[in-house]
C-alpha cells in the first residue's frame, strides 16, 4: 500500500479527515481516482457512460478540493459535471441520477467541526454506495496505483441548483406553502449553521423565510454545523424574540447541518425536535394527507413512536443498523414510504434513496399548513393518539484510546449486561452495538465508533429525569 494511503478508512458515510493532517490534496489525488474506478466497475454497465459528477460544501478549500478531484478523475478518463457553487449533498446525488452518471463525489465533512473534510461517493442511483463498494475502494487503495487514462476525459462546469429545487419542490403543495408565508400565516427561520443549505429556502419559498447563520464560516462560530441546542444558542434567541414580539404567530424553525442532508426544528414554543419527534409527524402527514403508503425503515436507534405512529396506520417496520446508507440499501428492494435515522437523515420513496433536509423541510412546512398545527401540538397530539410519552437524549464519550475500546466491547461480549441503573434488562438486541431493553420499558443502546475511540450511548425512558439516569450509569460503567 502507499504510505499516503494507509489509514484511509471510509466510516458511515465517506472518508473524512483533519485538514492538512489526514485530509491532503496528495491523499485526495490517490482516493478520488480509485473511487471513480469503483463507481465504473459497479455500475458503468447499466449506465453506459464515464461521467461523474463532482460537488462540493461551504468548509475551508472546499471548492480547490473539489477542482483537485475533478483534475484527477479526468485524468483516469472520467468525464467530469464539476459544480460552479456550492450545494447540498442531496443536489448531487439528484445530479447523479438526472444526469445518468456513474455517481458524485461530495468534497464534505457533513457536520464535524471546521478543521474537518471529506469525500462521500455517492451511487449512480442517487444515494449513498453500500458498504461493499467502499470496501472496494479502501482494498484497491492497497493493491494498486492511482488510474491514469491514455485519453482524459473532459471537465464541464454545471450549477446543480435549478433541477434540484425543481425536483422537490414538485412533490410538496408548493404553491399553498408559499401563500401561507407570504400572506403572514407562517413565519419560517432557517438556521443553515454557515453551511450549504444557505440561500436554499429563499429559493423554494420566497425571500419572507428569515435565514440565520448564513454567512460562509469555515469555523463554524467555534462549534460544529449539527444540528444539536449546543450549536443553536443564535436561533434560540432569535425565536425568543419573535414570539415576545409577534405573540400567537404560527411559526417554525428549521436546521440544517453543514452539507444540508440532516433536519432538526424549532417549534412555536422554542421546543428543540430532532428527528425521533419529526419523523413520526411526517409518517402521519404522508399517510393522512397524502395517502402515502409502504414500509416505514428506522434505525435501532430510533424512538418506539416511529412504529407506534406506522402502527396507527396499518405500515409495517423494518430495522437497520445506524447510518444512512442501510436504509438507502432497504429503499432499493421494498416499497418505503419513509426511511429515517435519529440523527436527522431523512428520505422518502417518493425521492432518490437519500436522505434529504430541504426535502424534510418542505414536507414539514406543508404538514404545519395542511394541519394549522404548531409542531409541538402536532407532536402532543401525536403522543396521546399512541399513549405513549417519552424522552430522548444521546451522548458521545471520548475513550482514551482504541485499546479501552477494544476492551468495553470484550467486556459486552464476555459478560453480558443483565441489570442497568438498577433495571433487569429484558431483552438484548445486537443489530448494531447493544442495544437493551429494561423493565420499565426504557432502552438504553450502546454502540462503538468504528473509526474512533468514541462510545456512542442512546436513551429513551418515560422522562427527562430517568433518561439523564440512564445515561449517567452508563457513563460511569465506561469509565470504571
Amino acid at each position: 500500500m502507499p504510505a499516503l494511503a494507509k489509514s484511509i478508512k471510509f466510516g458511515t458515510d465517506g472518508w473524512r479527515g483533519i485538514i492538512a493532517d489526514e485530509f491532503t490534496f496528495e491523499r485526495l489525488a490517490l482516493v478520488a481516482p480509485v473511487a471513480a474506478k469503483v463507481l465504473f466497475d459497479t455500475y458503468g454497465e447499466k449506465v453506459g457512460n464515464r461521467k461523474i459528477v463532482v460537488g462540493y460544501d461551504r468548509r475551508f478549500m472546499s471548492e480547490d478540493f473539489a477542482q483537485k478531484v475533478a483534475e484527477v478523475v479526468s485524468a483516469a478518463g472520467f468525464d467530469i459535471l464539476l459544480s460552479e457553487t456550492f450545494a447540498p449533498t442531496p443536489a448531487f446525488s439528484w445530479a447523479a441520477k438526472q444526469e445518468n452518471a456513474l455517481g458524485a463525489l461530495v468534497i464534505t465533512a457533513s457536520h464535524n467541526p471546521g478543521k474537518y473534510s471529506g469525500l462521500k461517493v455517492k451511487s449512480a442511483f442517487g444515494g449513498s454506495v453500500p458498504p461493499e463498494v467502499t470496501q472496494k475502494i479502501e482494498a484497491l487503495l492497497a493493491d494498486e496505483t492511482v488510474p491514469v487514462a491514455a485519453t482524459p476525459g473532459k471537465i464541464e462546469k454545471f450549477n446543480p441548483w435549478g433541477s434540484y429545487c425543481d425536483g422537490i419542490s414538485s412533490k410538496v403543495d408548493i404553491t399553498k406553502i408559499r401563500h401561507a408565508i407570504a400572506s403572514g400565516k407562517l413565519t419560517v427561520f432557517g438556521d443553515v449553521m454557515h453551511g450549504a443549505a444557505a440561500g436554499g429556502l429563499a429559493m423554494l419559498l420566497g425571500d419572507k423565510v428569515k435565514e440565520i447563520n448564513s454567512d460562509r464560516d469555515p469555523l463554524f462560530a467555534g462549534g460544529a454545523p449539527e444540528p444539536l441546542p449546543k450549536y443553536l444558542s443564535k436561533l434560540f434567541e432569535v425565536m425568543k424574540n419573535h414570539r415576545q414580539e409577534n405573540p400567537g404567530d404560527l411559526n417554525v424553525a428549521l436546521v440544517f447541518d453543514g452539507d444540508c442532508d440532516r433536519i432538526a426544528a424549532v417549534d412555536g414554543a422554542g421546543n428543540f425536535l430532532s428527528s425521533q419527534i419529526l419523523i413520526p409527524i411526517l409518517i402521519d402527514h404522508l399517510t393522512k394527507r397524502r395517502g402515502f403508503t409502504g414500509e416505514i425503515v428506522k434505525t435501532v436507534s430510533g424512538s418506539d413512536l416511529m412504529p407506534l405512529v406506522a402502527k396507527l396506520h396499518n405500515l409495517s417496520v423494518f430495522e437497520t443498523p445506524v447510518g444512512y446508507k442501510y436504509i438507502a440499501d432497504r429503499m432499493l428492494e421494498a416499497n418505503v414510504l419513509l426511511g429515517g435515522e435519529e440523527s436527522g437523515g431523512i428520505g422518502y420513496g417518493t425521492h432518490i434513496p437519500e436522505r434529504d433536509a430541504l426535502l424534510s423541510a418542505l414536507y414539514v412546512l406543508e404538514a404545519i399548513v395542511e394541519s394549522g398545527l404548531d409542531l409541538g401540538d402536532y407532536y402532543r397530539q401525536l403522543q396521546e393518539k399512541t399513549g405513549f410519552f417519552s424522552a430522548y437524549d444521546r451522548i458521545d464519550l471520548p475513550l482514551a484510546s482504541m485499546e479501552v475500546r477494544a476492551k468495553l466491547l470484550a467486556q459486552l461480549q464476555k459478560e453480558p449486561l443483565k441489570e442497568i441503573a438498577g433495571l433487569a434488562v429484558t431483552e438484548c438486541k445486537a443489530i448494531d452495538g447493544y442495544k437493551y431493553r429494561l423493565a420499565d420499558n426504557r432502552w438504553l443502546m450502546i454502540r462503538f465508533s468504528g473509526t474512533e475511540p468514541v462510545l456512542r450511548l442512546y436513551c429513551e425512558a418515560a422522562t427527562l429525569e430517568q433518561v439523564h439516569q440512564t445515561l449517567a450509569w452508563a457513563k460511569d460503567w465506561a469509565e470504571s
